[in-house]
């Protein structure tokens, strides 16, 4: 081997061996395995499951060669034994074992304890359970919720509060982190829907029966009926024990829980007979889990790991989001794993033992890639068995949803589901989520079987057994509630809430009135007698206008005087009816024909409806003509004690306070309109429909003048966030869509012994001052007309006595001798007889005698 060669073959085995080496180091940089915390109650309806579910989470994550390329995580589990206090210090013996995240724990309470460590070891804390909203707060920086959050719950709650149409509900909590959590995110979800918790009923956790029992005594005597359950799934069927014992679960009682009850159904495998009974009409949420082919092998598998072990536990939902958990933890340490992260702890120099104590801490350190972990858990994407595992921009995770069960019989039904995307439906949210949102179902539910086994909607409120007697006022004090004619004010929606209206009411001006009586000269009462008279002239005069411009040219406009006479008058009076027979030919005839058949159709139209309402409606005797002229009148006023009229007149109709004359009766309505302003009496008085029906009913030479001018209704009045005003509020509605409301107002306050119809409006005669304007118009143009008509016939007459020669005489065209001196004319009757001749005749004269001039002058001219 040459020394070229040589050289190269040390090369390539030095690369082969720096490439060993590196690729060795690189393995070597990968930890072999990898501690995860695991903190919950061992022995609790939460944690037996969870406890297997994270096993067999672990197995299949070190099963799984696409996870950890070869690492293994190891879990490491502490019991909490339902303390704070051990909880804390089992958390603290986790510390020691350098874990890189801690899954748990399952209680609210100590999430909250534990998420200071976690904050300064900078260790991610992964809760399955722990759902008080509060924990998502910034304080918490390292703790991740890997369910959903009671803020959720607790919106799901309130929309069924709304959509039922309740307004107060009792919540039944223990008091602790988790419940005094939950149940002010319910509050606030509530406040939305312009509902409230009208008590909190708390309890300490660990309380025994007794203590349950004197709290349930309590709520019994409240006005509530509608009780959210929110405690912890180890004590919670304690409450309803008691209940019913208490016969709490009887008809008129609502009783919705928390998921806390559905993961004690669930866990328990077979419905237990004592426990259903327990329960029957409740109204129960748990989270919604979609179903996939993941969910159905990891069941199938869990079945069989039940059969085949000691354990006792089925699966519930907060299982299935411990599995989920251990993923979330595997593939974000395998994330940072392949891009050469390297874990490891460094002491922390606050944390030292001193010579007596025995506490260790100095065991205690800081992960210090554990923000680095964060942020790689905080990205994850992927489809576990819960379904998509993602976090949003709060650290919740995405898409919330809840099934919401009725329990009944030996088991429960799904009567709906609610997600944060749709709110209330009967369609699963992960087929909404695929639709815009402007096409996703209205809130709806199936219907709901309550306690008792009744499927009537109980009304949700009684009269609290505790509370003093309902006062009831009319209309006014210091009271529960008040009934009669209380009208729905504006001021008055401050202090107390109405009912809906039971009738309408707005303010209305009375005033004298007299009854038209019929006659048989009615017909010519639309009219004055000026007004007649001008017509009559007008109809004569259009008729001899247009047999002036149409004689000349139209055959129908002549003949003998009678017979023009006649047709005259038939012209000038048939246009009323446009039933003419005769026809019109000149242009001006034309012309004004058509105003005056405008003219007409106006008169006839306000005749019509002058005489209608002549007939039909009463004639007012006073000034007062609607809300106008009451303002602008200076007369007095009258109106009724102790009423808001008063004041509205004052203040939004700006009339003076000397006008407005206070009475009280309907007798001293009807007096002081009949004296009347002049003595001592009032010309109108204003005052609320109904109250005017009434009086109408009973006398009938009074009416109502002009239009209402205002709207409002008369309602029952209670205490504000008074359930009575909602409740009434529905029978008020039931009562008007039925007819039995309007059937009430008939029955009482129509007129019966009035003839007139209620609605009263002012009907004057016509007079010409109505109309003058038109006649005007029209007059104008027919004078107009005949001034073209006669300036025209003065230049064919110029034409005409012009071609006429003296001594001469001209033929016509029907062999008639023309006058010898036409162009001298000088009588009248001279006039009137050009005047008479037709057109025709007029223009071949006038061309005739042209031309015998032409021919004349061509002869002189020869000769």
């Amino acid at each position: 081997m040459d020394c070229s060669s040589l050289s190269l073959f040390w090369v390539m085995l030095t690369t082969c061996l720096l490439l060993g080496l590196t690729g060795g180091a690189a393995a070597a940089a990968r930890s072999v395995s990898v501690s995860v915390g695991a903190l919950f109650t061992f022995n609790s309806t939460i944690g037996r499951a969870a406890r297997l579910a994270i096993e067999l989470a672990a197995e299949d994550v070190n099963a799984d060669p696409s996870v950890l390329n070869g690492t293994r995580m190891a879990v490491l589990t502490q019991d909490t034994n339902c303390s704070g206090f051990l909880g804390t210090v089992e958390a603290l013996q986790l510390m020691e074992k350098d874990v890189v995240a801690v899954i748990g724990p399952q209680s609210s309470g100590i999430g909250h304890v534990i998420s200071h460590v976690v904050n300064e070891l900078h260790v991610p804390l992964l809760s399955f359970a722990a759902t008080d909203p509060t924990l998502s707060s910034l304080e918490y920086p390292y703790f991740i919720r890997t369910t959903h959050s009671d803020y959720f719950q607790m919106k799901a709650i309130a929309d069924m509060i709304d959509y039922f149409q309740w307004r107060e509900i009792t919540a039944i909590f223990v008091d602790d982190d988790y419940g005094r959590g939950g149940i002010s995110a319910l509050g606030d979800a509530l406040a939305e829907k312009r509902a409230k918790i009208s008590y909190k009923a708390a309890f300490p956790p660990n309380a025994d029966a007794d203590a349950i029992n004197d709290l349930l005594l309590q709520v019994n005597l409240m006005e509530s009926r509608i009780y959210v359950v929110h405690v912890n799934p180890d004590s919670g069927l304690t409450i309803f024990s008691q209940a019913k014992r208490l016969r709490m679960m009887e008809a008129g009682y609502v009783w919705m829980a928390t998921d806390w009850l559905a993961s004690v159904l669930d866990s328990s495998g077979l419905a237990d007979p004592n426990t259903m009974s327990l329960i029957q009409g409740s109204i129960v949420l748990r989270h919604h889990i979609p179903d996939s082919n993941l969910k159905t092998k990891f069941l199938s598998r869990w079945n069989d790991k039940i059969g085949n072990s000691s354990a006792s536990s089925s699966l519930n939902s907060y299982g299935l989001y411990a599995y989920d958990s251990v993923w979330v933890v595997a593939r974000a340490v395998d994330q940072l794993l392949n891009k050469g992260q390297e874990f490891n702890f460094s002491s922390d120099p606050r944390l030292h033992d001193t010579n007596e104590s025995t506490l260790h801490l100095a065991s205690l350190k800081i992960f210090n890639d554990g923000q680095n972990l964060l942020n790689q858990l905080l990205l994850t994407n992927f489809t576990g068995i819960t379904g998509q595992v993602q976090f949003d921009s709060d650290r919740n995770l995405i898409h919330p949803a809840y099934d919401i069960l009725n329990i009944g019989g030996t088991g429960s039904q799904v009567i709906g589901y609610w997600s944060n995307y749709s709110g209330l439906s009967v369609v699963p949210p992960e087929i909404l989520s695929e639709k815009p949102p402007n096409t996703t179902s209205s809130q709806q539910l199936y219907s709901v079987i309550w306690p008792g086994e009744t499927p009537t909607k109980p009304r949700g409120w009684v009269f609290p057994n505790n509370g003093k007697a309902l006062r009831i006022g009319v209309p006014n004090k210091e009271l529960d509630a008040a009934v009669g004619d209380i009208a729905i004010a504006r001021n008055r929606t401050k202090i107390v809430d109405f009912t809906q209206p039971y009738t309408e009411s707005g303010l209305v001006i009375v005033a004298p009135v007299k009854q038209s009586s019929s006659s048989a000269w009615a017909f010519l009462k639309p009219f004055t007698i000026q007004m007649w008279c001008v017509t009559g002239a007008f109809f004569i005069g259009v008729g001899v206008v247009v047999w002036i411009l149409e004689h000349r040219k139209n055959p129908e406009f002549r003949g003998s005087p009678r017979q023009q006479l006649v047709t005259l008058c038939w012209f000038s009076f048939s246009t009323m009816f446009s039933a003419q027979r005769e026809n019109t030919v000149s242009t001006l005839g034309r012309f004004v024909l058509i105003v005056w058949l405008f003219v007409v159709l106006i008169i006839n139209s306000s005749y019509t409806a002058s005489l209608t309402s002549i007939l039909t409606v009463q004639q007012l005797s006073s000034g007062i003509k609607g809300l106008d002229s009451l303002i602008s009148s200076s007369e007095p006023i009258g109106y009724q004690v102790g009423k808001f009229t008063r004041n509205y007149m004052i203040e939004e109709l700006n009339i003076a306070e000397s006008r407005l004359i206070p009475l009280n009766t309907i007798d001293e309505y009807a007096r002081a309109l009949e004296l009347g302003p002049k003595n001592g009496g009032v010309a109108a008085i204003v005052d609320e429909s109904p109250y005017v029906d009434i009086f109408l009913s009973v006398y009938c030479n009074f009416g109502i003048v002009g239009q209402e001018f205002t709207r409002e209704g008369w309602g029952f009045a209670f205490q504000k966030d008074s359930p009575l005003a909602v409740d009434l509020s529905t029978m008020i509605l039931t009562l008007s869509e039925n007819g039995e409301l309007q059937r009430i107002h008939d029955k009482w306050l129509v007129r019966k012994g009035c003839n007139s119809d209620n609605t009263d409006i002012e009907s004057n005669r016509l007079s010409l001052k109505s109309f003058w304007g038109l006649f005007l118009i029209c007059g104008l143009i027919c004078v107009l007309s005949l001034i073209i008509f006669f300036i025209r016939i003065c230049w064919q007459y110029s034409q005409y006595s012009s071609t006429a020669e003296p001594g001469n005489s001209a033929g016509t065209p029907n062999g008639e001798t023309l006058p010898r001196r036409m162009s001298n004319l000088k009588s009248f009757k001279d006039l009137i007889q050009f005047v008479d001749k037709k057109e025709e005749e007029v223009k071949k004269a006038i061309k005739s005698r042209l031309s015998d001039k032409e021919s004349q002058s061509s002869r002189v001219s020869i000769g």
